[in-house]
């Protein structure tokens, strides 16, 4: 839209001062018999041309500065909304990354006692077998035997 702005000041601008140059050329014309005046008034033309192409020139010079600014801006702030973002989501994904790390230790923590725990007992009750076991095998190789 701004863009459209100032090519349409650049085309006035033209257009003023085609319609300028137009115009003095016709009173020049029209004051043929007084050489001097129309000398004057071609110089003074030449001068309102001149004014009037450096007021353009200026124009367009703010309204580039206006636009490099906004540009400037709005990268900025797209910038700086894009680093919040990425370090909300950095935050969000380091806090789920350490629940899962602290449930999965945990969890791991509890496998680890309870598999403690299954091996005590396997290996006591293996080691009462073994003991019952080689009591009878005693009683049966002994002289003596048990009935």
């Amino acid at each position: 839209m701004k863009r459209d702005i100032r090519w349409s000041t650049l085309g006035t601008a033209l257009a003023f001062v085609a319609g300028a140059l137009i115009t003095v050329a016709a009173f020049a014309q029209t004051q043929s018999t007084q050489n001097n005046d129309a000398k004057q008034d071609m110089k003074d033309a030449g001068h309102d041309t001149k004014a009037a192409a450096k007021k353009t020139g200026r124009g367009v010079k703010k309204g580039t500065k206006k636009a490099y600014t906004g540009t400037k801006e709005g990268t900025e702030t797209a910038y700086g909304k894009t680093k919040e973002g990425t370090s909300t989501a950095y935050d969000k994904t380091k806090e789920g990354t350490v629940k899962a790390y602290d449930k999965t230790k945990e969890g791991t923590e509890v496998a680890v006692d309870k598999t403690k725990t299954g091996t005590k007992k396997a290996y006591r009750g293996t080691k009462k077998g073994v003991n019952k076991a080689a009591d009878k095998v005693e009683d049966k190789t002994s002289d003596n035997p048990k009935r």
